[in-house]
């Protein structure tokens, strides 16, 4: 084992700076593995760390190596199972529980007890040593500081210190003079004890002999004292005289500071007197402006501005503590308040007589304008104003109240202002829609008196109500030829109670661009309107004005933008978007009622008209829109198109009424009905002016509305019709109905032109069988009772030998059908049907060709009959296919 040990310091231990201080030979509890050594080491360089190592060979076998190491302080208890018993087992518990089988009792021992000294010598925290014999742990007590940690070990863990070369050299001179000291040492120790006696006794001697020095040294102490004390005494007179100094130092240091601090104070109050000058100091040409200044010309309104601007500052100048005390302050606060209250005066009494100077400008250009279909510019008017913007923005941010008073001044005179000028704009409009003027004639008297203007205006509603007078006569139409449809009463063109001979395109193009050049001259008109406003007003920058205490606008009444509470400040409206609509609103309030005038005169004038004034309404809508959704022009312009919509569905519920209420004449043959031409020509209107139009989805409701009317009161109509056979009326009505929309194209009633065509389809085909059935009657009712003896269950070739249908019963019957005979039916049934068809429709030559081939499939189905019922007899009627076919084109070129 002493060889091991050497070995391990050797090759492990001594390059790692450590020395090995007891080792065990162990292996793992319960498992059959090779051998290894468990060691504790200390470190040679301090502080001193102890740990436990683990070292096996290596699997060749030839060396050694390091495996596992544990710090000592991280052993929490050292368990050696049996205090009693000799058990080579032992476990050690680290951060967990390590158990091992020591190679002999006595080397688990010597390794357990060199780990309660190393605990005992280099720890603080003690480790937990159970199961271990106490006799074990008390042999190894240390008895003085230089006892060895392990049991007969030397190399233990004993504080070791190393000879230096002296003492070395020392030793060996000593032992040199002794020869016998190495090979007796109780001799050599006995003459070294010897001379150490003789050292001190010799020592004691020197000693006493000093006494007398010592005496002397004490009297050179007792001097060294009293020095001392005279020293102590001129140190407290020189401490006395620097007190006095000190107090001279303080008394000047506290004069410096008074003197430093009276100078701080006066910069500062020099920058105080600097601060309220420079900030609350107006010039006196910007006084002079604002007492004085002319706000007339442009140089003048400048000068006035910045003035105003620079009094603004002065007034708004932030103060600071202490300021707003002083009476001088005070005073030029004063002076600033009565400027701004004088300035504001003078300026709000200024505006409000340009106000009312280009009221009355405006209105003596009314006359050159009242001929014609335009509204007059305002731009001079604003270009003028727009000087004084940022003088309104001052007096906004000043004195609200005056700024308050203009607004609602502005209003009152615009408003009139603008009352007269579109007024009169629309008297031209109405009067060139009329037509009760020629567009040539110029109004001398114009301008004419707002009482004038009225009376024309009544009297021009009066001759539209003449055009109107009679209603009732048009609640029952009179089915006439149709050779003059024309001039016949119109159901749909009636709608504004005036003859169509009055209504032609040329009119209702006229009317259309009437219509489009009054919204053409009011939309720039507002538009350039609220420009202004916004600009002028200052309504474009805040969302809301200082002051405000209110989330809710409050409605106009009478111009009132807001109203003031008892302490002044005014109660604002929510955003400045409500406040420019509110003014535009008080200033156009005649926009919208003249606007439904002008609607409803269109609409007596010809009801059609409702088609145009939609189109171009919405187009406007959707523009004015597009600029802006909650402007005053999108909203007027949308509560008229609400207006024009519900004319528009008025009219078109009408002509349905009347299309419920038509009656026909029991005296001549229907036709074309009046409602299906008018149709035709309401929906030809309605696409060429629809075209592209943004309303496109109300047209298309309107049709499926008119378009189900007009097959119920057609169908209606050919129930009642007594002159005219039923099929004849559906069958010409639906003809024209699906060849006008064929022609349309309209894609919403593809569904109703395939049912007009089928309705077409199946009352001609009625028609054709019905009408055949005469010309050839008796030779019908011959082969019905062929095919129903037949359908009775008797066979065909056995019908002959039936008495009344026998061979000669039908050679009697096709002897009364010659070829001339034939010929005279077919020519008198051509004539009945020329009789039953109009002229406008065409289809005469339509019906006698389906005739023709209907005959030819009679013809075909008799000789069929023949063949099958009567074979071999011979029996052939007395014309040919060939024959009809010559009829009936000579029948038709005849005529």
């Amino acid at each position: 084992m002493t060889a091991i040990k050497h070995a391990l310091q050797r090759d492990i231990f001594t390059p790692n700076d450590e020395r090995l201080l007891s080792i065990v030979n162990v292996c793992k509890a319960g498992k059959k593995k090779r051998n290894c050594f468990l060691c504790a080491t200390v470190t040679t360089e301090r502080p001193v760390q102890v740990n436990v190592v683990k070292v096996k060979k290596s699997d060749k076998g030839d060396f050694y190596k390091r495996q596992t190491a544990w710090a000592l302080r991280d052993l929490a208890v050292v368990d050696a199972k049996d205090a009693v018993k000799e058990n080579p087992e032992f476990d050690l518990h680290f951060d967990k529980v390590y158990k091992w089988v020591a190679s002999s009792t006595v080397e688990k021992n010597t390794f357990i007890s060199c780990i309660w000294k190393l605990n005992q010598r280099y720890l603080r925290k003690k480790i937990d040593f159970t199961n271990v014999s106490s006799q074990l742990l008390e042999e190894s007590v240390p008895s003085g500081e230089n006892q060895s940690v392990a049991g007969g070990d030397e190399e233990a863990v004993d504080e070791y210190q190393e000879l230096n070369a002296r003492e070395e050299q020392d030793i060996e001179i000593m032992m040199e003079g002794c020869e016998y000291a190495i090979s007796n040492a109780e001799a050599f120790a006995e003459k070294l004890s010897r001379e150490l006696q003789v050292l001190d006794g010799a020592n004691i001697q020197s000693i006493m002999a000093s006494e007398k020095q010592v005496n002397i040294l004490m009297k050179l102490l007792d001097e060294a004292l009293k020095e001392v004390d005279q020293i102590e005494i001129k140190l407290s007179s020189y401490e006395e005289m620097l007190q006095s100094v000190k107090e001279q130092m303080d008394q000047i240091s506290e004069s410096n500071h008074l003197i430093h601090l009276s100078n701080t104070n006066n910069v500062k109050l020099l920058s105080e007197i600097e601060f309220l000058v420079n900030h609350m100091d107006l010039a006196k040409g910007h006084i002079k402006a604002l007492q004085e200044g002319d706000l007339t010309s442009s140089r003048g309104i400048e000068a006035c501005t910045n003035a105003a601007d620079a009094l603004l500052q002065c007034m708004n100048v932030a103060l600071r503590p202490g300021h707003d005390m002083l009476h001088a302050v005070k005073q030029q606060q004063q002076r600033f308040s009565d400027l701004r209250e004088q300035f504001a005066r003078r300026l709000a009494s200024h505006l409000n007589s340009v106000f009312v100077q280009q009221g009355h400008d405006q209105s003596s250009t009314l006359a050159q304008h009242s001929v014609e279909l335009t509204l007059p510019n305002h731009h001079p008017f604003h270009r003028d104003l727009l000087r004084y913007a940022k003088l309104m923005e001052w007096l906004k941010n000043t004195d609200y109240g005056k700024y308050e008073g203009l607004t609602k001044n502005y209003m009152d005179y615009l408003s009139r202002l603008y009352e007269r000028e579109i007024k009169d704009f629309f008297e031209v409009a109405k009067i060139k829609m009329t037509g009760t003027t020629k567009e040539g004639k110029k109004f001398a008297t114009l301008p004419r008196k707002e009482s004038a203007v009225k009376q024309e205006t009544e009297s021009l509603h009066g001759s539209s109500g003449k055009l109107t007078g009679s209603t009732s006569s048009l609640n029952k139409l009179s089915v006439q030829s149709s050779g003059n449809r024309r001039s016949q009463s119109s159901s749909l063109l009636d709608m504004g109670n005036m003859s169509a001979s009055d209504l032609d395109v040329a009119d209702r193009t006229k009317f259309d661009k009437i219509f489009e050049q009054v919204l053409s001259e009011l939309e720039p008109l507002c538009l350039a309107e609220q420009d202004f406003i916004s600009k002028f007003f200052k309504l474009q920058q805040h969302q809301g004005i200082s002051g405000s205490t209110t989330n809710e606008a409050e409605e106009m009444d009478g111009g009132n933008l807001s109203r003031s509470y008892p302490s002044g400040v005014p109660q604002t409206i929510s955003s400045e978007k409500d406040m420019i609509r509110q003014m535009m609103t008080k200033i156009f309030r005649c926009i919208e009622p003249e606007l439904n005038n002008l609607i409803a005169l269109g609409d007596k004038i010809d009801s059609f008209n409702s088609l145009y004034m939609l189109v171009k309404m919405s187009h406007h809508v959707w523009t004015a829109q597009n600029v802006d959704p909650a402007s005053f022009l999108s909203t007027t312009l949308g509560n008229v198109l609400v207006t024009v919509k519900r004319n528009f569905d008025k009219c078109i519920s009408n002509q349905m009424k009347q299309m419920d209420e038509v009656k026909i004449s029991k005296k001549s043959k229907v036709g074309i009905l009046p409602f299906v031409a008018e149709f035709e020509e309401f929906a030809g209107l309605a696409e060429s002016i629809f075209k592209n139009a943004e309303r496109r989805g109300d047209l298309d409701k309107a049709y499926i509305k008119l378009i189900r009317a007009v097959f119920v009161s057609v169908e209606k109509v050919a129930n009642e019709s007594q002159k005219t056979p039923r099929d004849v009326v559906m069958m010409e009505n639906f003809h024209h109905i699906f060849a006008t929309l064929s022609r349309l194209k309209i894609s919403c009633l593809e569904a109703e032109k395939k049912e007009a065509k089928q309705k077409y389809t199946d009352h001609l085909q009625s028609y054709v069988i019905y009408s055949l059935g005469q010309p050839l009657e008796k030779l019908n009712h011959f082969f019905e009772g062929v095919e129903a003896r037949v359908a009775q269950g008797i066979r065909e070739e056995e019908v002959s030998y039936q008495l009344a249908f026998n061979k000669q019963e039908l050679r009697k019957v096709i002897k009364e059908y010659p070829g001339k005979e034939v010929k005279k039916g077919l020519d008198n049934l051509y004539k009945k049907v020329d009789k039953h068809l109009c002229e406008e429709e065409n289809l005469l030559q339509v019906v006698w060709h389906s005739m023709q081939d209907e005959f030819i499939r009679q013809y075909k189905h008799f000789e069929g009959l023949i063949a099958r019922c009567y074979p071999g007899s011979g029996i052939t009627m007395e014309f040919t296919i060939q024959d009809i076919l010559d009829y009936c084109s000579s029948i038709a070129q005849s005529h």
